[in-house]
């Protein structure tokens, strides 16, 4: 698997004079002396303030600590007294903490009893995932075959270590050519099957895909020796992972299974107990080098794009089920992230400075690293990656935040996103909260690629990106020379002479290098073969069809030295309807029959357009509904305006006339006689409209500066979730930012809560006031009494208000946001930002999906 980067042509960077595009475009390039000096930031007064005032604290905090010892020893008082104090005070403390601690616990258990419950279960049946997803179902029935065929299993395991995972390591390094295994036994205890979760919909037709978590904490006795002097052992094992297995093709004949692949789709996670010699690698220091080093052995074997394939029929060639054409390609912008964690302090802890953000993204066995961005919680990268897709669902999209020091780099956050929604929504721009950390958001972009056999559709691409993917899949070479001299020994040869016997030698100890200009992969090392054996696969990502090539050298391993090189022009594939070339190959510069045989196949990248997302009738008749009502205010104001205009107060007849007229003017079309209607003696009761929601005051406008304004009128952050056991909807009010500032000091803001389509005051809710600051913190909760169902069909309104008007006349909002909550998953909950507007949202801020509403009408 291959990976590109460039930068998003949007993203608004400029080039100093004289240097190229091309250059400009590397993700890597390092930042200009204007980009420093615009990112670092300026001392200013009120930095200054807060820093002297931190300080102050810390000398306040320490004096009040150290005044009681003083004071002891001042009037002579005993220390048990002053231990008697502290003792009592940690008590104090320590019981409110645990009193907290337990009424926290009850109220979090009422509000998220299915999380809770899950996690618990997960901590103490050793993550039975059957029990927390119910697609993934419990199969002891296949842990009683499994421990019934047990002894069978070791013995395959023992052979596959003596013949396969012997010769890999031996192969590994010069320094363990003596590597044996001397006792391989695999215990009684047999692995453990947890759950098995069925994949029939999102896959092919002729295929059935299983994925199986497995956890082994076994009793295995394996001892290996070095050399005479130097014994390793392991006395038990655990290991920890998910493995897919695929059955296909399906046939019409026995055993109607045409082969059987497995492989890890992610790397396990290994612990093992070492004896003997090896004692020394339970330090943390060694520890992790020698399991990684093993677990290396494991991922060339099966883990992706790795596998291991048993081939049932005749029929089924083994390259196509050891290397796949991939599931396709994800485009992968990773644009921008927000409040970050900050890792770097000064003056041992007691100030808070910034990070120096980097982000690692990994998908299979590559991952990339973005450029750093200095002094910075809100870093924009604008960078563009291209990943290979084996998989899907499965495979999953890992972006990791560090904040880059000297030592070592702090972790920031993390992200990990399954790529089968990727594949399903093929086009997803969100913001990802990042996990295990308090605070820190990621913006990414993805795109699906589809791999297509149809040359029409290849457009190379300006800004950079990939056109097409080539796959190889590597299978044999023969007649290899055994080094540079014998391929010039055989160039000079005659006839005459080249029946001579000469003493038969070892063949060469060889590897592949196959490159597409910069981008050089390389294959295992074979020892000691003139016929070596690799059957491995590769991806490259294609830019130019016409321009580019193929270039496969056969290496010597040690001398590195060239022993044969093969050239194929990219633009040979076009010419052919399958795109393919499965062949053997003349090796130039090499023995007179050496060959190499390998399987290349060219594919063009077609971006998938998402699919239209259907209509919401709710929403369609709710935003109707309000654009009558729209309507029917402007009705209202222009009637009672041209009764003020064309007759006079005191003329009573003329009165009542401009009364008909507005009374005329408010009669609802027959496309509104199904809403509801209202007159002015039900105002105050239970169904009457709250004049947030519908202002009856003639002309009121929103103010001056805030119709003036171009800018962005904040966002608010809102978590919404439904709990089951009590069936309430839960609206989590956390805080805002940057609104609209009213004033010179901030705001005095409170946001107001309807679930539509009940308008009425009772079912109002508010939070407090929080006063002079557009960042306001609220954390208030409020619970509406539906079920589930009902929810699904309501849409949540929501606005930010002034609690200072501007005017007597005119409206308090600041801004509106309308929250379909058909499109959201109530049951395990939504924390997100949505954007404020004076005509309603438009959209949430990290979502596609636009939330449809309407906005027109008063609040």
């Amino acid at each position: 698997m291959a990976s590109s980067s460039v930068p998003t042509p949007d993203s608004g960077a400029s080039w100093p004079p004289g240097s190229s595009e091309l250059g400009a475009l590397h993700p890597m390039a390092p930042p200009s002396l204007e980009e420093v000096d615009a990112s670092s930031e300026k001392l200013t007064s009120s930095g200054v303030n807060r820093i002297l005032t931190e300080f102050l604290m810390y000398f306040l905090r320490g004096a009040v600590l150290l005044y009681p010892v003083y004071l002891t020893g001042y009037l002579g008082l005993s220390v048990s007294w002053l231990l008697l104090c502290m003792l009592m005070v940690t008590w104090w403390k320590k019981n409110r903490q645990w009193k907290a601690s337990r009424i926290g616990g009850a109220i979090d258990f009422v509000d998220n009893e299915t999380q809770v419950v899950s996690t618990e279960l997960k901590n103490s049946l050793q993550m039975a995932s059957w029990i927390q997803f119910t697609d993934v179902e419990k199969v002891e029935w296949v842990n009683k075959v499994v421990e019934q065929a047990w002894p069978f299993f070791g013995m395959f395991m023992e052979k596959l270590l003596r013949e396969n995972i012997q010769a890999a390591i031996q192969q590994s390094s010069s320094e363990l050519k003596t590597f044996t295994f001397t006792k391989i036994h695999f215990g009684h205890i047999p692995l453990r099957i947890v759950g098995i979760k069925a994949y029939t919909d999102e896959v092919d037709h002729r295929e059935v895909v299983l994925d199986m978590t497995i956890n082994y904490e076994g009793d295995v006795d394996i001892d290996a020796e070095l050399k005479s002097a130097i014994t390793a052992g392991v006395k038990g094992l655990k290991l920890r992972g998910m493995i897919r297995v695929i059955l296909e093709p399906l046939v019409e004949q026995a055993p109607l299974v045409g082969g059987v692949t497995f492989f890890f789709i992610q790397r396990p996670t290994l612990e093992i107990n070492w004896t003997g010699m090896t004692n020394i690698l339970d330090s943390p220091a060694f520890s992790s080098l020698s399991e990684g080093t093993i677990m290396d052995v494991i991922a060339s074997l099966m883990v992706l794009p790795n596998r291991m394939c048993f081939p049932l029929i005749d029929q089924v060639k083994v390259d196509q089920m050891r290397f796949p054409l991939p599931r396709g390609v994800v485009r992968v912008h990773l644009l921008e992230a927000r409040d970050l964690v900050a890792k770097d302090t000064y003056m041992l802890g007691m100030v808070k400075g910034k990070s120096d953000p980097y982000a690692v993204l990994r998908v299979g066995d590559r991952k990339v690293k973005s450029k750093t961005i200095k002094e910075n919680l809100h870093p924009r990268w604008a960078e563009v990656y291209e990943f290979v897709v084996h998989e899907a669902p499965g495979q999953e999209l890992e972006v990791d935040i560090f904040d880059e020091d000297r030592d070592k780099d702090d972790f920031i956050g993390r992200y990990r996103l399954d790529l089968g929604e990727v594949k399903k929504e093929k086009e997803m721009d969100q913001w990802f909260p990042l996990d295990g950390v308090p605070s820190g958001e990621v913006h990414l972009k993805l795109c699906w690629l589809s791999l297509q056999s149809d040359t029409t559709l290849m457009k190379e691409s300006s800004d950079g990106y990939a056109c097409a993917m080539l796959a190889v899949y590597l299978d044999n070479a023969s007649n290899l020379p055994k080094d540079r001299s014998e391929i010039e020994h055989h160039q000079k040869k005659k006839h005459g002479r080249e029946g001579r016997l000469t003493r038969k030698s070892a063949g060469p100890s060889s590897f592949t290098e196959i490159s597409i200009d910069d981008d050089v992969q390389k294959s295992k090392v074979v020892f000691a073969k003139k016929d070596p054996v690799w059957e491995e696969g590769f991806t490259f990502f294609v830019h130019d069809v016409r321009t580019q090539q193929l270039v496969v050298q056969v290496k010597e391993h040690e001398k590195k030295t060239q022993l044969g090189i093969l050239r194929l022009p990219l633009a040979r594939f076009v010419n052919i309807s399958s795109m393919m070339l499965d062949q053997r190959f003349q090796l130039e510069q090499s023995g007179a029959n050496s060959q190499i045989k390998l399987k290349a196949t060219l594919r063009v990248l077609k971006v998938e357009q998402p699919e239209p997302k259907p209509v919401n009738p709710q929403m369609a008749a709710s935003n109707a509904g309000a654009s009558s009502l729209s309507a029917l205010s402007t009705s209202t104001s222009l009637a009672s305006q041209a009764s003020s205009a064309a007759f006079p107060p005191d003329d009573y007849s003329n009165h009542r006339r401009a009364s008909y007229l507005a009374s005329e003017a408010l009669r609802p079309s027959p496309a509104t006689l199904s809403m509801r209607r209202y007159d002015s003696h039900s105002l105050l009761s239970e169904n009457a409209l709250a004049a947030s929601r519908f202002d009856l005051v003639d002309g009121a406008s929103y103010p001056e500066v805030l119709r003036k304004h171009r800018g962005s009128l904040g966002e608010i952050s809102l978590t919404v979730r439904y709990a089951t056991l009590r069936k309430k909807l839960v609206i989590m009010v956390n805080g805002c930012r940057d609104i609209f500032p009213c004033s010179e000091n901030g705001t005095d803001s409170y946001v107001r809560l309807y679930l539509l389509p009940d308008q009425s005051w009772r079912h109002r809710k508010r939070t407090h006031v929080k006063k002079r600051t557009v960042n306001p913190v609220f954390d208030e909760k409020f619970e509406f009494d539906v079920s589930l169902e009902e929810a699904l069909t309501r849409t949540l309104d929501v606005a930010v208000k002034n609690n200072k008007m501007f005017h007597m006349r005119e409206r308090k909002d600041i801004g509106m946001a309308l929250i379909n909550l058909a499109q959201l998953d109530l049951v395990k909950g939504v924390k997100d930002w949505y954007k404020l507007s004076l005509q309603g949202p438009k959209s949430r801020s990290n979502s596609t999906n636009d939330a449809s509403g309407s906005s027109s009408f008063s609040k």
